[in-house]
């Protein structure tokens, strides 16, 4: 073997050259420990940090000397400049308050990082401020990504001068105007998105200048008048999407244009307004040899495109496998005659809300042989319309959702089954629907794995021998009339994830129903709903449920003791037993295990939570429903450890005395969003101070959004006209702080 030392002996140059690239090598290994960041800019980034707010721990790592190791940060191994700033937030849509994430404005500090290539601050919360013009100074930018970040205005045009950005993502924010033409400067990008703004006006020419893009993404914008032929001049554009922009946007020169994309295969013209005119586009777009999706949701296409373009011949590539037609005004089954005979090769098909009834040829499913999803909801469809189905053998996906099927299930079922459609139907959805009849035997769908019937006319009991597949998975027959329980066969679905009989008329007691599920279902179950029956009986022990999340139980006939002896799965996030007659205590030994719970409401019933003085919860909850449960007679101190909770009703809670400081300080600390806190015995003076110094913190923080407040104590102590006074100012001060409902009633 040749190893570095013998090779150097006989060539000198050889072995300087390997000793080099060994170096570079161990730089690269070892390169966290050896680089020191650029004094300069360690200090432009903490500048870029006191200029922001940063919520829930974010660039709680940049305090160290070496900034080259903060969370975030990149250096280069060779000059120690700072080439990545990876600083991309998580600002959620629910819970909004809790994540990690930045607010403020960026500073532009970021000048002073010259060698910066990669700039990430996307899904951030930078509250409609503009997007700063001297990002347009960052010479040796390749990559920016502020998409989801709520930046409003403009595109600055200085970003036309970042002559290496190869990367641009502005995506989901609420920008507008006009896209400047600059950007058709940037003639090393090969991705652009700047879908789901507000940008108006024509769709600019100088976008054809980008001759390496590949990916082009306007959708969801307010584009009007004709799409620019020049992006007919983008040959390595792989991904065009045009689509839902207001049906303002037009196809021109009959789309002749599109014949220049060879290398496309991803076509969005969704809401494209005048299609419907003309099939040259079709054709062009048939010829396209690497095209595999085409969109043509919402484009007024009509029976009569199909009748007029039955003399053209279209010859879509091999490649073509999906196709969107929602959204149209279909009406008759021609559509499936017209797909089947401009290609065979589909794999995905979707005409959901169109209005189409009757039935199409039998030949369907022997042409479509490698379809595997397809999307007929929304429509007029009847049961005799499915034998046109029945036998495309390689479907895994039905979607009849809100169509016109009335007859009994077991008659639907039984349609469907005649073909050899039941052995590869996988997710099977007939929601919406008007059918009736009760839950048959579906085991002869051997592979499949969801089953949705909620929102129709099922009656009676679920028969107890009614089998389901070894394969199922999700099973959803909530809104229906259903009555008694379930049947012990349900136990033995062992890979039942979720179950939903919620909103029927459930009457048997859940102990029993329980009992039915413990079978090895109660081994995959991860979400029971089952709220909204006349179910009766107590809780019984979840604790053998060991992978159950979701545990919906609210709005039932629920009785009796709860036993102090049971206990809940471990696993479980969300518990809902709200609105029943349940008794009793609960103690620490009852949550000891939940360590995962984020949501709990045992509220409407007449439960003690004799919690210990001390008691930490091995739980962070993000919503607290404890109404009419008695928590008194002092202010719950368990709660004083929950960091995390944005809603929060103690209402009625047999609550008495001061509410501790600390509390109050968590209201603005964690954005809690709702607060009841009525109807307890609380001392009222207290409480309208610290609404009043609360409404105060509100004016200070634009971050906060508050919905709601609820403090009254009506019926606990007389109420004067001062006092009276003092609410109604309170109401007033804190709407105009927060532009939200802030009320003092119950």
């Amino acid at each position: 073997m040749i190893t570095p030392t013998t090779t150097s002996m006989k060539n000198p140059v050889r072995f300087r050259f390997i000793m080099f690239v060994l170096c570079v090598v161990s730089q690269v290994v070892n390169g966290e420990e050896k680089i020191r960041c650029i004094p300069e800019e360690r200090e432009a980034l903490l500048q870029f940090k006191a200029a922001i707010v940063v919520h829930n721990g974010m660039l709680s790592s940049w305090t160290t000397p070496h900034c080259c190791q903060w969370e975030g940060i990149r250096c280069s191994n060779l000059t120690s400049h700072i080439i990545s700033l990876d600083l991309h937030g998580d600002f959620p849509v629910q819970y909004e308050f809790y994540g990690r994430y930045m607010s403020g404005e960026i500073h532009k500090s970021l000048i002073e990082l010259p060698q910066l290539q990669y700039l990430n601050l996307s899904s951030n919360y930078f509250r409609h401020s503009h997007i700063p013009e001297f990002l347009g100074s960052l010479k040796n930018l390749k990559y920016l990504d502020l998409s989801s970040c709520y930046f409003g205005g403009r595109i600055p045009s200085q970003l036309g001068s970042l002559s290496h950005l190869e990367y641009l993502n502005l995506a989901s924010n609420s920008l507008n105007g006009s896209i400047p033409y600059q950007l058709g400067n940037l003639s090393q990008l090969y991705y652009l998105d700047l879908s789901g703004n507000y940008f108006e006006g024509n769709i600019p020419p100088q976008l054809g200048n980008l001759s390496q893009l590949q990916h082009l993404d306007l959708r969801r914008n307010c584009f009007e008048g004709n799409i620019p032929p020049q992006l007919g001049n983008l040959s390595q554009l792989h991904e065009l999407y045009l689509g839902e922009n207001l049906d303002n946007l037009k196809i021109s020169d009959g789309g002749q244009w599109l014949s220049n994309l060879i290398s496309l295969t991803h076509l969005d013209l969704d809401s494209v307004s005048n299609l419907n005119t003309s099939h040259i586009w079709l054709q062009v777009i048939a010829k396209l040899p690497e095209l595999r999706e085409l969109s043509l949701v919402d484009c007024s296409l009509s029976d009569h495109f199909i009748l007029s373009s039955k003399h053209f011949k279209f010859n879509f590539s091999t490649s073509f496998s999906v196709l969107h037609l929602s959204y149209n005004i279909f009406t008759s089954p021609m559509v499936f005659q017209w797909v089947s005979n401009i290609t065979s090769n589909l794999v995905e098909l979707y005409l959901s809300g169109n209005h189409l009834e009757g039935s199409t040829s039998s030949d369907f499913g022997i042409v479509m042989n490698s379809l595997r999803h397809l999307d007929l909801s929304l429509n007029n469809l009847k049961v005799r319309d499915l034998k046109s189905f029945i036998n495309i053998c390689t479907l895994h996906s039905l979607y009849m959702e809100s169509n016109s099927l009335t007859e009994d299930l077991p008659s639907i079922l039984g349609n469907l089954s005649s073909g050899c459609v039941r052995h590869s139907l996988q997710e099977l959805d007939l929601s919406g629907n008007n059918i009736t009849g009760t839950l048959s035997d579906i085991s002869v769908f051997s592979s499949l794995k969801t089953l949705l019937l909620e929102i129709n006319r099922l009656t009676g009991r679920i028969p107890e021998g009614v089998k389901l597949p070894s394969t199922l998975e999700y099973l959803s027959v909530g809104s229906n009339f259903l009555q008694g329980g379930i049947p012990k066969s349900f136990g033995n679905a062992c890979s039942l994830f979720l179950l939903d009989i919620s909103m029927n008329g459930l009457t048997d007691e859940l102990p029993m129903i329980i009992s039915h599920l413990s079978g090895c279902a109660r081994y995959s179950l991860e979400q029971l709903s089952l709220g909204m029956n006349q179910i009766n009986g107590t809780l019984p022990d979840f604790s053998t449920f060991t992978s159950l999340k979701i545990l919906s139980l609210q709005n039932n006939k629920l009785n009796g003791e709860i036993h102090k002896d049971i206990q809940f799965p471990p696993k479980l996030e969300e518990l809902y037993i709200c609105s029943n007659s349940l008794k009793g205590m609960l103690t620490d030994y009852h949550f000891a295990n939940m360590s995962k719970l984020e949501h709990l409401d045992l509220s409407d019933n007449s439960l003690d939570l004799a919690f210990t003085q001390n008691w930490v919860p091995p739980f962070q909850l993000l919503s607290i429903n404890l109404r009419s449960c008695k928590l008194g007679p002092t202010f719950p101190m368990w709660l004083q450890t929950q960091n995390k909770f944005v809603i929060i009703d103690i209402s009625n809670a047999t609550i008495s005395g001061i509410i501790p400081e600390w509390f109050w300080a968590k209201l603005p600390l964690q954005k809690v969003m709702t607060t009841n806190i009525s109807y307890n015995s609380l001392q009222e003076d207290n409480v309208h101070v610290k609404i009043a110094i609360f409404v105060r913190v509100l004016k200070q923080d634009k971050d906060y959004k508050l919905e709601e407040i609820y403090a009254s104590n009506e019926g606990t102590r007389t109420q004067g006209k001062q006092e009276k006074q003092q609410k109604m100012k309170n109401y007033n001060s804190a709407e105009t702080a927060s532009g939200r409902p802030f009320s003092m009633g119950a």
